[in-house]
């Protein structure tokens, strides 16, 4: 059984044991999510803050819902759905405050995160030129190692759309790159 497996048979045992009521089950669980959920919702974000705000929001929805999960092996995609609906609410809220600001003439403040300086500047500068969606979908299916299915669930979209999503992204991705 590869590395992937065992995380995913591991996480289906502590969502079984945190709907039956374990605690200890439940804080195992949400050690192994917490980097991620705050990764997710930081890729939609750009705020770092933000995403923090996000992911306690995303843990209560998860603590409210969990019980009602049927399928423990659709955690992954279902906790990912949770922090992208979350994020966009987020969003809504955040354009919602920057329009009253614009409207009361005060300036509104920079929420996108800096640059980082590393060995992937190159890919990270081709990516920040795309487009949000595509950003998403390419780092998701490359760096998060989500299959289409996966993706498809959290976007909540068919998989052909996932799938021609990726062609596009990938295809804008390389012009990017080749431009630098």
């Amino acid at each position: 059984m590869n590395e992937r497996n065992r995380s995913s048979v591991l996480d289906e045992y502590l969502v079984i044991q945190s709907q039956l009521g374990d605690a200890d089950a439940f804080s195992r669980l949400a050690g192994r999510w917490h980097p991620r959920i705050c990764r997710h919702a930081l890729r939609f974000t750009h705020n770092a803050d933000a995403s923090r705000d996000v992911a306690q929001e995303s843990w209560i929805a998860v603590i409210r819902g969990l019980r009602s999960l049927q399928d423990p092996a659709r955690f992954r995609a279902w906790v990912l759905r949770i922090v992208a609906n979350k994020s966009r609410d987020w969003i809504r809220r955040e354009q919602a405050r920057r329009r009253a600001v614009a409207r009361e003439g005060a300036a509104t403040p920079d929420v996108d995160v800096p640059p980082q300086a590393g060995d992937f500047d190159r890919v990270r500068s081709a990516l920040s030129g795309l487009e949000r969606g595509q950003r998403l979908i390419l780092t998701w299916f490359y760096v998060d190692g989500m299959n289409v299915r996966e993706i498809a669930d959290v976007l909540d979209i068919p998989s052909g759309t996932v799938r021609s999503r990726l062609f596009h992204a990938r295809n804008a991705l390389r012009a990017r790159l080749q431009e630098a």
